[in-house]
């Protein structure tokens, strides 16, 4: 069975994500402003119009790695809480679930069709993260994978949108436990 000790420490949290992210945001707006010191030279004969916009392009970059992320923080998180409901064997019903599973698949158990399909089952009442989860997840391996193939996903996917998802997934199935301690 895994360690599942040997990320802790290493994890960022969500807010440690969401400042850096600001941070980042906060520098490009410096770094493009007109009288930012790097102006004169870096920007030589963009119009305003050009500048906005590769503002606009580097900032949504940032929200996409920003969210990349987020997203292997908490499929890190539900890993974590998987091996650990393993390991220590608890009496619950998705704990139950979990060890039937890992007697199988061990820790190859997948994310979509193995731990969010059994969190499903066993906690009706976070079926709506699930779904929600499901496709920032497929945000997510679009972005892994090169960005190759025009997706499907059925709504935007924003940082702030991915934040306040993670927020809500740490709240509602890790309760008092922090996502990424």
């Amino acid at each position: 069975m895994a360690d599942i000790s040997r990320s802790y420490g290493q994890m960022l949290s969500l807010n440690e994500i969401a400042e850096y992210h600001k941070d980042v945001v906060s520098s490009l707006n410096y770094y493009f402003n007109e009288m930012s010191e790097y102006s004169t030279d870096r920007f030589f004969g963009y119009t305003p119009a050009e500048r906005e916009e590769e503002l606009k392009t580097r900032i949504d970059e940032t929200g996409f790695r920003s969210i990349l992320i987020i997203l292997a923080s908490l499929d890190a998180s539900f890993r974590v809480d998987y091996e650990s409901r393993c390991q220590k064997k608890f009496k619950d019903s998705l704990s139950r679930a979990f060890r039937d599973i890992h007697k199988k698949k061990a820790e190859r158990a997948s994310l979509d069709e193995d731990i969010f399909e059994i969190w499903k089952i066993h906690r009706v009442e976070c079926k709506r993260h699930i779904g929600e989860l499901r496709a920032a997840f497929k945000f997510r391996n679009w972005l892994a994978h090169g960005r190759y193939w025009k997706p499907k996903l059925g709504r935007n996917f924003d940082f702030e949108y991915v934040y306040d998802l993670a927020t809500a997934v740490n709240e509602d199935f890790f309760g008092d436990r922090p996502v990424n301690p």
